[in-house]
């Protein structure tokens, strides 16, 4: 597969985004092909994923790229398979299962929302694929690509809607 320099690629190092390269983390379940990714199973899923969105927590950091959008005390993502809004940014109160968007620590305060199984979602092959801050070196994630809160905010100011997140 041909990439581009707007492309950012896994890589055994890192995140590779354009010549620099960024000390990552990825899922708890390692690497899974994506027919074989489920909810909840803490897997990063192989292929290409473009970023669609990004968020930010505006009462703790400067909006990050023209695009962004902030995220409220009631915004919320939907990870309930039973769900007709199964991963999708829903709002509070919601009767279903979901993960809060505004947390308590910085793990979410900038966050890149990519494609995967998104905007037709099918129950079950997993939600929110996120790059977002990691909570220290080396920790996995629930599934996610994390990366160093000063990383992240480089990044954040040079990515444009529909780069390609390459996992391979």
């Amino acid at each position: 597969m041909k990439t581009s320099p707007a492309d950012l690629v896994l890589t055994p190092t890192g995140l590779r985004a354009g010549e620099r390269r960024l000390p990552c983390t990825i899922g708890r379940g390692g690497l899974r092909d994506a027919s074989t990714k489920r909810e909840g199973d803490g897997a990063t899923p192989r292929g290409v994923h473009r970023i669609v969105g990004m968020l930010y927590r505006s009462d703790r950091i400067p909006r990050p790229a023209p695009w962004a959008v902030p995220i409220g005390p009631a915004d919320l993502w939907s990870d309930d398979v039973a769900d007709p809004d199964y991963n999708h940014r829903v709002r509070a109160p919601h009767p279903f299962s979901h993960e809060r968007l505004r947390r308590a620590d910085p793990m979410y305060d900038l966050v890149l929302v990519t494609d995967w199984n998104w905007p037709e979602a099918v129950a079950g092959k997993g939600s929110a694929i996120f790059v977002h801050q990691w909570r220290r070196p080396g920790w996995p994630t629930a599934g996610c690509v994390a990366l160093s809160r000063p990383d992240l905010q480089w990044l954040a100011a040079r990515i444009r809607p529909g780069a390609r997140l390459i996992v391979r």
